[in-house]
């Protein structure tokens, strides 16, 4: 588990920076008709708004705002353009928020993840990253963003995870304090039991050749090659230098395939304090901690658990061809 944020619950009567509010919603003209009424209200408050939905849903509150509107201070991202890595998605908010205070505009965001299409891996992760965002912009300029969720289509489970990390909702149409908001430790979701057909890799100190090469074998014995397999190659030499300096000196790589995506599964001694690891853009003064955030960049998904007793296992996913 990982401590809670340090975020602002409601009821305490203190402002936060930082307003995550859920937007529970059933179907598609629920969706236009709470999120207009948002952003109209950004816009009459002389805010700035950017939109991170799917193609569908850009599409339907174009018409529904209007040319005028949409050109004015609303943007609209596709966030398929940051690939189905939820570890992105922090790192893009950081830099967008980032520009409209210093071009002076105060700011509101709507972001409706693709619970639809996401693998049982991925939607651990953006459990993760839903959490995330009440400890990354606990400190951060305000600013404002509504998480839709489709109940006609979204798990209940999905649901009531995503009522525990937000302490605002959106629901008959009034904005309020979320009572099922929990702030508590974050409970992963338990990884799938490792199946290496081959032997699995002892690695230390002038093994990172040895690393490359069970990595590339199983690999191109599964099609990948050109720049996919030489950013696969970055990232396990990342990660297994990792292992040998902060990890004990050592680690075991595991690699397999599983539904067509290649899978590279580091273990080790080590533990990372850092919820926030690999997540957050690395600055020009900063010594070190680029080696994560490089791998999240080059690899479909990253999954990392880490606890003082049990060490450090972090899960490379690439999509196969």
């Amino acid at each position: 588990m990982i401590s809670p944020p340090t975020t602002a619950a409601p009821g305490t009567g203190r402002t936060p920076a930082f307003r995550h509010e859920l937007y529970p919603y059933q179907g598609q003209a629920a969706f236009v008709k709470g999120a207009t009424s948002f952003i109209q209200d950004a816009l009459t408050a002389d805010e700035t708004v950017l939109v991170a939905v799917g193609e569908d849903k850009q599409g339907m509150l174009r018409d529904a705002l209007g040319p005028s509107a949409t050109q004015e201070r609303v943007s609209f991202v596709d966030t398929a353009a940051l690939g189905r890595n939820p570890g992105r998605l922090i790192p893009a908010w950081q830099d967008w928020i980032a520009k409209s205070v210093s071009d002076g505009l105060p700011v509101r965001g709507i972001s409706e993840s693709p619970w639809s299409t996401a693998t049982q891996a991925e939607r651990g992760e953006l459990r993760y990253h839903e959490w995330l965002l009440n400890r990354t912009f606990a400190d951060s300029p305000a600013w404002w963003l509504l998480c839709p969720y489709d109940t006609t289509t979204v798990e209940t489970s999905v649901l009531e995870s995503a009522r525990r990390c937000h302490p605002y909702h959106l629901t008959e149409g009034a904005h309020g304090d979320n009572p099922a908001f929990a702030d508590e430790p974050f409970a992963f979701d338990e990884l799938t039991a490792p199946c290496d057909p081959d032997q699995p890799l002892i690695y230390g100190t002038g093994d990172l050749g040895r690393v490359r090469a069970k990595v590339t074998a199983c690999a191109t014995g599964h099609g990948l090659a050109g720049q996919r397999l030489q950013e696969l190659l970055v990232a396990t030499t990342e990660v297994a230098a990792n292992s040998v300096r902060h990890g004990g000196g050592s680690g075991t790589l595991r690699t397999w395939v599983s539904d067509g995506t290649l899978i590279c599964q580091f273990d080790d001694a080590g533990y990372i304090h850092d919820p926030l690891v690999g997540r957050s853009r690395p600055t020009a003064q900063q010594n070190g901690g680029r080696g994560l955030w490089l791998v999240h960049q080059l690899c479909d998904l990253v999954q990392i658990r880490s606890t003082a007793e049990h060490g450090t296992t972090v899960r490379l996913s690439t999509t196969l061809p």
